[in-house]
């Protein structure tokens, strides 16, 4: 079935990753396969950057890192088959390349209740759906 998953993280609403992560997890435990956890950092804009201390990008991986090592020890698959990894950009766009690159056969994506803007998915997930080479299953919060 499904050997390599990918799991768009938001550190900021982990409530809403839980449900896809468990998804993931039980979809891998079936397989045998990997679980991927993505968290994408945004891109400071330039006029920011006179503001923020030297060290704040290393900082910020570091901290997004050692909480993204808590998620994965809450999946409940053997270490080994979870990994994590931060990119930086837009989500859509790094969940994508994440998933190409290492041939992710499922994007496991949480998707907010739709306001009036996204209507029926929210921006990210929706653009995940039409763009992605391989399966994605998206679960209503």
């Amino acid at each position: 079935m499904f050997k390599k998953i990918v799991v768009p993280i938001d550190l900021a609403d982990l409530d809403i990753a839980r449900k896809a992560v468990a998804q993931a997890a039980a979809l891998a435990r079936e397989s045998g396969g990997t679980v991927r956890l993505v968290h994408v950092r945004s891109i400071m804009p330039v006029s920011f950057v006179e503001f923020v201390p030297p060290t704040f990008d290393e900082e910020q991986t570091q901290q997004m890192s050692e909480e993204m090592a808590e998620v994965a020890k809450s999946v409940p698959l053997p270490p080994e088959r979870v990994s994590t990894v931060i990119r930086l950009g837009s989500v859509y766009n790094e969940v994508l390349e994440e998933a190409s690159e290492i041939g992710a056969d499922l994007i496991v994506v949480s998707s907010h209740q739709p306001g009036m803007s996204t209507y029926l998915l929210g921006s990210n997930a929706a653009t995940i759906v039409r763009h992605a080479t391989c399966s994605v299953l998206v679960l209503r919060n």
